[in-house]
């Protein structure tokens, strides 16, 4: 697929690597719908794309709620005269270890943070591309991609069992819709991104974030702007679907 004929949506667009893909996919002359919980980085990332040859509409949304993503989907599904092209890149993180000891009693994974990272990284995406792919289906569009942003934690990663859980299921389900799909023509491939600079990053310690760099045979973190070149070539590549493509600076956990 050619990106001027995109008409994408990326989700958690606000920040991070989803923003980014917005706003590469509109330089590029596509046309993007941008979806967040973050209305203030919504309104941000419009008025930084309104120079550039593509066009972003901007909508309030929450992937892990029904409702909220079968509105999402049907309105601007309307205004795009269709969706060919869904970039499944929210995500939240709520680590912590399953089980540990302290000081005489056990912290236990709380239940809701759990359900939290299932709900937002793996049943958001189910959701988004079941409406986009019936879409695509209900128009009779000639093509479509569907791009799940993964991560190199679906291998685990100690503290993130709710996140990699719902990477790995995220993987398996990338997996199953090419092949599901296919004879749709919609195209279905995944990226697993490793230490990527990011918002979230920035979070953390800069002792902790040099133990991590420390584990990257490329030396260094990745930028949100490589995970784009990672996008751009699944998009465009015909032949390509059913996989997940690690860009993660050749790291391991």
């Amino acid at each position: 697929m050619q990106i001027e004929n995109v008409r994408a949506i990326v989700t958690g667009a606000a920040s991070g690597i989803g923003r980014q893909l917005a706003l590469q996919l509109a330089g590029a002359g596509a046309f993007v719908a941008a979806g967040d919980l973050d209305e203030k980085g919504l309104e941000q990332l419009a008025a930084e794309s309104e120079k550039l040859p593509g066009r972003v509409i901007t909508q309030k949304l929450d992937v892990s709620q029904e409702p909220s993503v079968v509105q999402f989907v049907g309105e601007v599904s309307e205004q795009m005269d269709g969706v060919n092209t869904l970039i499944n890149s929210a995500g939240i993180l709520r680590d912590g270890l399953l089980a540990k000891g302290e000081s005489g009693w056990v912290r236990r994974l709380p239940t809701v943070q759990w359900q939290q990272v299932i709900d937002v990284n793996l049943t958001g995406p189910y959701l988004m591309a079941r409406e986009m792919a019936a879409g695509i289906i209900k128009r009779k569009l000639k093509e479509g991609v569907i791009v799940n942003i993964s991560s190199i934690s679906s291998a685990g990663n100690p503290g993130q069992s709710n996140y990699g859980a719902s990477k790995a299921g995220l993987d398996a389900c990338t997996r199953t819709w090419a092949l599901e799909l296919a004879q749709h023509n919609i195209r279905v491939g995944g990226i697993a991104p490793g230490l990527i600079d990011t918002p979230m990053l920035r979070n953390i310690s800069d002792e902790a974030k040099a133990n991590l760099i420390a584990g990257i045979p490329l030396g260094r973190v990745g930028t949100t702007y490589e995970i784009w070149l990672a996008v751009k070539f699944m998009i465009e590549c015909d032949f390509f679907t059913g996989r997940v493509i690690g860009v993660d600076g050749g790291s391991t956990f």
